[in-house]
């Protein structure tokens, strides 16, 4: 196993869906949508109580865009949200 290094702070985030919290109702919070630096650890995340691809693509663009800046990668799993033809095509606008 290898560490991925980055040399400056922002430019590589990784990004994942914790999932299932146990919910005290149908419509409670169940899933955390995080993004980690991989400089300086700094995390993002937010509760959801179901994560779609237009989720995921606001939430970069307010918590990650805005805030940090254009990263030039995110590391993500094969997760649906994030291999959808939308979210690469959101992303290759944004040149990451």
């Amino acid at each position: 196993m290898s560490s991925i290094s980055t040399p400056y702070p922002f430019m590589r985030w990784s990004m994942d869906i914790m999932e299932p919290m146990v919910p005290s109702g149908a419509n409670e919070l169940r899933f955390v949508l995080v993004l980690i630096d991989y400089f300086t650890k700094w995390i993002e995340a937010k509760a959801y109580s179901q994560i779609t691809k237009e989720q995921v693509e606001k939430f970069i663009w307010q918590n990650i865009i805005c805030r940090h800046g254009i990263p030039y990668e995110i590391v993500t799993d094969n997760g649906s949200q994030f291999i959808s033809k939308s979210f690469r095509q959101f992303c290759e606008s944004w040149n990451i």
